[in-house]
């Protein structure tokens, strides 16, 4: 979890006050890196808030979703074979895109139960 924008401004103000970089880190249970990370973060931007992630998928998504109704049936590593990316990537792209998994039909399932049941009277 990320600490919050105020408790960074407050440990670096601590250092500019003077006090050192270990006096600093005990006073706020912090690590070296974290306060260095911190001052780079401050001197790049002007600001202690996180940088935002920038995630896309690798893929095209218009061309993705014209595959998933093009294949109904495809598998994730066969896509990812198809676009040149990993099943990973294919997973995220169809969590943008609202393509959920495919799920076993409700007639399979009453069958699956029957054959169980009656496997287990012998």
């Amino acid at each position: 979890m990320a600490y919050p924008v105020v408790y960074r401004q407050k440990a670096l103000e601590a250092l500019k006050k003077g006090y050192t970089q270990t006096e600093v880190n005990k006073m706020f249970g912090l690590s070296n890196n974290v306060l260095k990370k911190w001052k780079e973060l401050e001197e790049e931007t002007g600001s202690l808030e996180k940088r935002p992630l920038d995630r896309k998928p690798a893929i095209d998504l218009d061309a993705l979703r014209k595959y998933c109704e093009e294949n109904p049936l495809a598998t994730h590593i066969e896509a990812g074979i198809y676009f040149g990316t990993s099943e990973r990537n294919i997973r995220y792209a169809k969590d943008l895109l609202g393509i959920t998994r495919k799920k076993r039909q409700p007639h399979t399932l009453s069958e699956t139960s029957n054959n169980e049941q009656s496997l287990s009277k012998n």
